[in-house]
């Protein structure tokens, strides 16, 4: 059970990176004004909606480990 809980905490960090890079990448092209600046706008939901999923799970992981206890 711990592995899972480690896994799932550098999975939160590796995917916080991703996401960083993405608004970021969603910033420069919104500064240069290119033409796929439509679509690129979306780019940092699929990260963000991982990062929810991901942060939930470790949020209830206290919770859930007293509830055993």
């Amino acid at each position: 059970m711990a592995k899972t809980h480690r896994v799932a905490r550098q999975t939160h960090r590796w995917i916080s990176m991703l996401f960083v890079v993405t608004v970021v990448a969603t910033t420069i092209a919104l500064a240069v004004g290119s033409a796929a600046s439509v679509w690129i706008v979306y780019t940092p939901l699929f990260p963000l909606a991982l990062l929810l999923l991901t942060g939930l799970y470790l949020f209830a992981l206290p919770y859930r480990q007293r509830r055993r206890a």
